[in-house]
């Protein structure tokens, strides 16, 4: 399996990296893309792929760019820094970026603007988009409409959409990150009524690590922190919806994410 969204920067896996990193690979998680969120974390990302790299050849991997709610720290030299960031080897994807409306935690101005040079970034690149989108499918679409010829690919992460947005995203011929969220017996009912309609070859799947712990694991860990060993919950809550076996969707997620980010062959 790939993960294709770990926040492993975040404060809650400081001082175990390594162990979780272990217990991935132990869960059979070949792979996995640390998500950037600000030029900061996504200097810190990329110094977590560096710093194990020796340990785990191979396996870790990053994406530069600016959230949503970090919108109002958007300027020339952060756009700089983004572009020099993304001249390593272990850079992938510009993102995390996009819409969220549903926070607004920079206003939505702002938003548009870091969300549009970004998009021109990625084009200028030619690397993919790792997307961010919550409660802001209508005006996100019409933004990636007018790029859509020159950016090359992009997966919303973290879907959680309607069956609209979701037929719009794959009408524009992007890929669907898939989280915990369908394990979630209240909140994920309608993704999982959706899924079946996500071809699998426009699928991936992932943590969101920390954030968005798979209610099915029982017992529930005492620190509630979700961790890319987990992926294999997100990966049977997705057959358990779905036509085809947890193997079919592994290996097909699996070739979607190492030829969307142009990964090596794990060791």
């Amino acid at each position: 399996m790939i993960d294709i969204g770990v926040n492993l920067s975040s404060k809650r896996f400081k001082g175990d990296v390594a162990d979780v990193l272990t217990r991935a690979v132990d869960a059979n998680v070949l792979q996995m893309v640390l998500t950037g969120t600000s030029v900061d974390e996504s200097r810190a990302v990329l110094s977590i792929c560096e710093e194990y790299s020796d340990q785990f050849p191979s396996m870790l991997f990053a994406t530069c760019g600016i959230h949503p709610h970090d919108a109002l720290s958007f300027n020339t030299q952060s756009l700089d820094a983004l572009r020099e960031l993304a001249q390593h080897p272990q850079m992938v994807a510009i993102g995390e970026a996009g819409l969220d409306f549903n926070r607004n935690l920079s206003p939505a101005a702002a938003q548009e603007a870091c969300f549009e040079a970004q998009l021109e970034l990625a084009a200028e690149l030619q690397l993919p988009l790792f997307l961010h989108e919550r409660d802001a499918a209508k005006r996100q679409l019409e933004i990636l409409k007018s790029y859509r010829d020159e950016f090359n690919e992009a997966v919303i992460h973290c879907f959680t959409g309607d069956r609209k947005t979701l037929f719009s995203y794959l009408d524009m011929d992007l890929h669907i990150g898939i989280t915990g969220w369908i394990c979630d017996e209240r909140r994920g009912q309608e993704l999982q009524s959706l899924a079946k309609n996500i071809p699998l070859q426009r699928l991936m799947i992932e943590t969101d690590a920390p954030y968005l712990l798979p209610r099915s694991i029982q017992p529930v860990p005492a620190d509630r922190r979700n961790e890319p060993a987990f992926l294999s919950y997100v990966l049977a809550g997705i057959a358990a919806v779905r036509g085809e076996t947890e193997q079919q969707i592994a290996s097909a997620t699996c070739a979607n994410a190492q030829r969307f980010f142009n990964l090596p062959s794990p060791d």
